[in-house]
């Protein structure tokens, strides 16, 4: 199924889902690692009641995984990252930051461990399997680095464990926050976690065999439907609201972890060895010049989100910029993550926001704006 209007070529790869969200209502389609996901489904309005009030589907076959396997996989993954993966277990993911020799962040990816020798990193938008095949070459460790058959889908909001007892029985009502396991479902192989990027309780199935990517969509939501479920899109509003990071965004390759407040991501004072290890020390020792914070716009209900960096004044001096900014209708207020200079970043300094078109008194708060335990994910 297609739509002459979408414009779509063979160097952009599509979804196994692709005809079921088109079926089932995406109207507009963007671009993440090199392949379409749908952004449109009607009022992003809407699609944030929907997925706090009940639960919506989202295809998310754009977060491509990077095989890591071999004998020495263990070790290169902890290369890759500076989070201490010496307690991960198999059967558990992490939140990890890729970083370059520079400390600048390359991804922030879930890693999920599978198996002793083997894992994925569930990726933002950025091509870390490049990364991960040039770290290879003159690491000395034998790997083996792929991109698999793997595409997930996640499945968030409150009715979410709801659809899937029905799909899959009571056993999933024990996998715990951040952990996976393996699943049949009628012959659909996949991995199934307790994650997703949207702060509400959720899961993510990672289908491994794209030839069934219609069925599982539609089985989905045909088992959802008396629990609510809405065909969605990953919402901007709610992962603002969470203080969630949208890579390029909010960070990128001249962004380090401890500029976002990651502190806990980065291991320091221990002997694991990888990439940045010296440089992360030096920009630590030598403490950050500009940090992330949550940032209040005084303005009328903002009809989009952002899609420029806004300048943030001083007087006359441009001290930082706001990166991801949308209204929040739980809320009832216009919410932002912003970058600015450390000596302005204290809580409820006002500035002014240039949007371009007007200027907008803005205060900082703090951040995630909503739940900042991550209660409602976790519990």
């Amino acid at each position: 199924m297609s739509n002459k209007n979408f414009g779509f070529g063979t160097q952009i790869r599509k979804s196994p889902y692709f005809d079921s969200t088109v079926k089932w209502g995406a109207t507009g389609f963007s671009v993440y690692n090199h392949m379409y996901i749908p952004r449109d489904f009607g009022s992003p309005e809407q699609n944030f009641w929907n997925l706090i009030e009940k639960s919506i589907l989202c295809d998310v076959a754009v977060e491509r995984q990077v095989e890591i396997t071999g004998p020495d996989a263990f070790k290169f993954v902890q290369l890759l990252t500076p989070r201490d993966l010496s307690k991960l277990s198999i059967g558990q993911c992490k939140y990890v930051l890729i970083v370059n020799n520079e400390g600048g962040i390359l991804n922030d990816p879930v890693l999920l461990r599978l198996a002793e020798n083997h894992f994925w990193l569930s990726l933002a938008d950025s091509d870390i399997l490049l990364w991960a095949q040039g770290v290879a070459i003159n690491s000395g460790l034998n790997v083996k680095i792929q991109e698999p058959d793997v595409s997930p889908l996640q499945l968030q909001g409150p009715t979410s464990l709801e659809i899937m007892v029905k799909l899959f029985g009571e056993d999933i009502k024990s996998l715990k926050y951040y952990w996976l396991r393996e699943y049949d479902l009628d012959g659909i192989p996949l991995i199934v976690s307790r994650t997703g990027w949207s702060s509400e309780l959720g899961y993510e199935l990672y289908l491994r065999d794209g030839s069934k990517g219609n069925e599982l969509y539609e089985k989905i939501m045909t088992t959802g439907k008396e629990h609510g479920l809405a065909p969605g899109h990953t919402s901007t509003i709610r992962r603002i609201e969470g203080g969630m990071l949208s890579y390029h965004a909010d960070a990128d390759i001249n962004t380090n972890p401890f500029e976002l407040g990651f502190d806990r991501l980065v291991n320091l004072d221990n002997d694991i060895n990888f990439i940045g290890k010296e440089t992360l020390k030096k920009i630590k020792a030598d403490g950050i010049k500009r940090k992330q914070v949550g940032v209040e716009l005084n303005c009328d209900p903002l009809q989009s989100p952002n899609t420029t960096f806004w300048k943030i004044y001083k007087n006359e001096d441009v001290i930082g910029k706001v990166t991801s900014a949308v209204y929040s209708p739980r809320l009832k207020k216009n919410i932002a993550l912003a970058m600015v200079a450390i000596e302005h970043s204290d809580i409820d300094n006002e500035f002014m926001v240039d949007n371009g078109e007007t200027k907008i008194k803005c205060r900082i708060v703090d951040k995630p704006f909503y739940d900042p335990k991550k209660t409602i994910a976790s519990s």
